[in-house]
């Protein structure tokens, strides 16, 4: 099978495409190389592929409409998994229209293209802040989505809409998947959680947004590649929208300790108010996933994070 991912020099698409290297497929990587955060990291990310003659990377923005259509031409996809957007809550606050680009626009130009060579199958990446500030006890796929908080989450939301359109209108087949807080290897040195690790062990303080209550659904980056992979060969329906997630809410606080107790380090704390955008909770409802994709998250938690811990103390340069 060839596939195309986009973003595919990433946290989550990296791992993905080694995943799918490691399978016997071929991949066709699309990434911008954007600076949100050290341009080395992705360029580490991808490094052990290049010479692989399965593997084709292209250095290209999904908001350049016309390169898009020169790789869909140039390669027979068998499906697209688009994880390529613009990430974060906080700072598509400040930079909303490129979120809107990014994001929606470049989405339309991979539907677009997968219209015009006849691509009839989509995996794409939304996120769990589609849900909001919810109140309900867990975040099911049938839970209404109309009051994201953020930018960020309004561009994932109005996504799926356009997915659905596609898929509507010209026979796509896609599947949505709405991750949850991802965190493992190669997690982008921004998240909290790769923040913390690293400020901790060198002593430095960390800042803790609120009491400590908030709570995440957090995911291991294994967990979140068997589900993509999974929604990859689904078939048996011709749109759906599906959770991610690890099944264990953890608060803000357990999270600083769990890290401390890996590290064998206790933080130092800053307490700040906070930050709009952020929402209190995501807690995810997985069934749908389970019922569908024979989904079942393996890593705990406190696994997970001493897994990350061992990486990043044998990849000190990331």
């Amino acid at each position: 099978m060839k596939y195309l991912v986009t973003g595919g020099a990433g946290f989550i698409g990296s791992n993905l495409v080694d995943r799918l290297l490691n399978n016997g497929h071929d991949v066709v990587v699309v990434d911008n190389f954007n600076d949100y955060y050290d341009v080395n990291i992705k360029e580490k990310n991808v490094r052990s592929n290049l010479p692989n003659p399965h593997y084709v990377l292209y250095r290209v923005d999904i908001e350049n409409k016309n390169e898009i259509a020169k790789i869909f031409t140039e390669h027979k996809f068998d499906a697209v998994i688009h994880l390529a957007a613009r990430a974060g809550v906080r700072p598509s606050l400040e930079k909303p229209m490129n979120y809107v680009k990014t994001n929606i626009i470049g989405t339309v130009n991979i539907l677009e293209c997968m219209r015009e060579c006849g691509v009839k199958k989509l995996v794409f990446a939304s996120s769990s802040s589609v849900y909001g500030n919810c109140s309900a006890t867990e975040f099911s796929e049938d839970l209404k989505v109309t009051e994201p908080i953020s930018p960020y989450a309004a561009t994932k939301s109005a996504c799926e809409q356009l997915c659905y359109t596609w898929h509507h209108l010209y026979g796509i087949n896609i599947v949505a998947l709405r991750f949850f807080t991802v965190y493992g290897p190669r997690q982008r040195p921004d998240l909290a959680i790769h923040k913390f690790v690293q400020r901790i062990a060198a002593g430095k303080p960390i800042q803790m947004y609120g009491d400590g209550t908030t709570k995440r659904d957090y995911t291991y980056i294994d967990d979140i590649i068997d589900g993509i992979c999974a929604a990859v060969d689904y078939d048996k329906t011709g749109f759906e929208i599906i959770n991610l997630g690890g099944g264990e809410p953890i608060t803000l606080i357990r999270m600083i300790r769990t890290i401390e107790h890996a590290l064998g380090r206790n933080a130092i704390i800053e307490q700040k108010p906070m930050q709009p955008g952020d929402v209190d909770k995501t807690v995810c409802d997985w069934s749908k996933a389970h019922r569908l994709l024979k989904y079942s998250p393996k890593t705990t938690f406190d696994r997970g994070i001493q897994k990350f811990v061992n990486w990043r103390k044998n990849n000190e340069d990331f």
